[in-house]
């Protein structure tokens, strides 16, 4: 495993790991279903989860996983607004991955400024 990867798994169980005073545990473990979701690095922030093409700050973020007060989620794109609305967190997950940068591989380390463009 190369260093990118091992760094990205042990985020990866860190997040997992956190309890629900952090993030709805259900949110981590979801996204992680997804293999092209458990290749990018995983960050929590004000009880939401965050996916980045790199391992440090600035990010390069992947669309995003809200719950919405009345039920269900929102995918949202960092540019390019609203995704869409969806019942379910496979199904917001799952329009995460159909949202995928082209050519959006596994993290990297660095910042957004060492993504592969």
């Amino acid at each position: 495993m190369n260093q990118a990867a091992a760094t990205v798994a042990a985020q990866w169980q860190q997040v997992l790991a956190y309890g629900d005073d952090r993030v709805d545990p259900a949110v981590p473990r979801t996204a992680y279903a997804q293999p092209r979701l458990r290749e990018l690095y995983p960050a929590v922030s004000h009880g939401t989860l965050f996916l980045s093409r790199c391992t440090e700050l600035p990010g390069s973020f992947v669309p995003v996983v809200y719950r919405k007060a009345e039920g269900g989620y929102q995918v949202t794109a960092h540019g390019r607004g609203r995704l869409g609305e969806v019942d379910t967190l496979a199904e917001a997950f799952a329009l995460v991955v159909a949202n995928l940068p082209e050519g959006c591989g596994p993290a990297v380390i660095g910042t957004a400024d060492d993504v592969p463009t």
